[in-house]
Formats: structure tokens, sequence, C-alpha cells
């Protein structure tokens, strides 16, 4: 899985000038662990230049939490006024909320620096990337690599542990796996889209606000109840861009919840499938994206 996305085709450093035959693509190391070791060089060393300011980076760290709060804040002034929604308790939907936060927060951590994608192919500063004997994705995602995401991380984490708190869940074996594992097959959903959505900025290079919709915005949606939205928007973030598979279905399930109409119970349990799948979209995506890319010759 993990090499279908961080793979980069056959694009080295001669294909910035349209060969795609330079010595550059010979020294590439397209395996996923070069892959990993390039994203952990390039993200290590703005860690360690955020670090180097503490007390901004522990301020920006707080302001990073208590922004992202807000969207819960909205949540809670909700509840103020009625004792549910969509049939739905405070605690259900903090559970929802807090998943669907968390598993976003990493995405975003690891991932969101690819949304400068559209600047960077118009500006021509992509050509930089292409000419180092390094995989291309690898480099993207974590140029500029912000630590002070972690606090969505955070205040994701602090919701989910405040629900599962107020909630009397009857735990299984199986309800106590799935939670992690939909945390992190959530996680990998959402950095999936990031990446196609990063593969359309090679053509569209304006369209950042288009891609944030099914990213930023498909976080918002997963923190409410499905019984609030219209069945035809339930079944399309199942069967067309599954985000129902990042926190609905699996919370549906550890809350003994019955899955939204026309979906089958055991679809809890393929969000690693679904998340799967995606990579292999997303690395062709991306593959696709790449090959197609034209240097503006400066």
């Amino acid at each position: 899985m993990a090499e279908v996305l961080w793979g980069e085709g056959d694009v080295g450093a001669g294909s910035v000038h349209g060969s795609g035959s330079g010595s550059g693509s010979e020294v590439r190391d397209r395996s996923p662990v070069g892959s990993w070791a390039t994203y952990r060089m390039v993200a290590g060393m703005w860690i360690r230049s955020t670090l180097a300011y503490r007390s901004s980076f522990v301020l920006t760290l707080v302001t990073s939490f208590c922004v992202t709060f807000f969207d819960f804040v909205v949540i809670l002034l909700m509840f103020g006024q009625v004792e549910g929604l969509g049939g739905f308790a405070f605690a259900e939907v903090a559970l929802l909320y807090g998943t669907a936060g968390t598993a976003f927060g990493i995405a975003d951590l690891t991932m969101g620096s690819l949304q400068r994608m559209g600047r960077r192919v118009r500006d021509g500063s992509l050509d930089t990337f292409l000419m180092r004997p390094a995989p291309l994705l690898a480099q993207v995602a974590a140029d500029k690599f912000a630590l002070r995401r972690f606090g969505r991380v955070l205040q994701g984490l602090f919701v989910l542990v405040w629900a599962l708190i107020l909630l009397d869940l009857a735990w299984t074996p199986l309800k106590l796996v799935l939670l992690p594992v939909a945390l992190v097959s959530g996680a990998v959903i959402f950095a999936s889209l990031m990446t196609i959505g990063a593969s359309t900025l090679f053509w569209m290079q304006d369209a950042a606000e288009v891609t944030n919709a099914f990213t930023y915005g498909g976080n918002t949606l997963l923190g409410y109840p499905p019984t609030i939205f219209a069945q035809d928007l339930v079944r399309g973030v199942v069967y067309v861009v599954p985000l129902a598979f990042v926190n609905w279905l699996p919370a549906l399930y550890i809350l003994g919840r019955p899955a939204p109409a026309g979906v089958p119970e055991w679809a809890a349990f393929v969000s690693p499938l679904v998340a799967a799948v995606c990579c292999g979209v997303a690395g062709l995506a991306w593959r696709a994206g790449v090959r197609s890319y034209r240097s503006t010759g400066s």
C-alpha cells in the first residue's frame, strides 16, 4: 500500500524538461523505505527549526488547540438549547466529532503541506524538488512541516476521551480493536484524499479550495450524526467519496446503533480495506499528475 502511494513512477530530474530519462530517475529511491527516510529527514529538519524557539512553539500549539476547539464549542452551544441532535445525545455526537477530528488531525499533520502544490506548480518551485534524487511526494509532504498542527490532533483526542468517559458503552474485544483501527484507517483515507486533491492541482493550480471541500469540509460533516443529512448525501459519502468509513460506520457500531439505510452492518469493519483502495487511487492520481507536469522553464 505504501509503495503505491509513495512511488513516483519514472519521473526523475530529467523529466523536468520533458525527457523523462535523466540521471535523476536512475538514482531516485522509490521504495517505501526510501520514501520514509526522505520524509523523516525533511520533517525532522523543520521540527528542529521549530523547537529552536520553544516558547513560540508552545504558544502556536496552544493557539492551534484553542482555534480548532471553537468548532466543538458550536456543538456545545447547540446542546445548550436541545437535548438531542438527530436522535443522538451529546456524548454520542462528541464521539463522532472526536474520532473524525483525530483522524483528520493526523492526516493534516503529516500531509497538510500538499495544499501548496498549486502554488508550486504555478511558480515553478516544484522543479527544485524534481531535481533532487528523492521521492517527490515525500519531499513535498514533509516540506515546511508544521508541528503546530499537532494541536488539532490533541484537540480531537481531548474530545474523544471526554466522550468515552461520558458514554456508558458495552465494550467488547471487537469494539476495543475497532476504535484504534478506525482512527488509523480514517487518517489514511483523509491523507489519500489530500494526495488526490494535490494531484488535481497539476492541472488546476487554483483549485485548492475545491479539494479542501472534501478534506476540511468532510471533517466538519463527519462531526455530526448521519441522521441529520439527506439520504442521498449519506449514500454519497459511503459509495462515492468514502468518508463514512472514517468514523460514521465504525462509530455507529461502537455505539450499538444501526448503520444508515442500505448499508450492511459488516461495513463497519472494512475501513482498512477502503483505506488501502484510497491509497491505490491516490498513487495512480499522483503518478498521472507528475507525468503531466511541464517545467515553467525558470
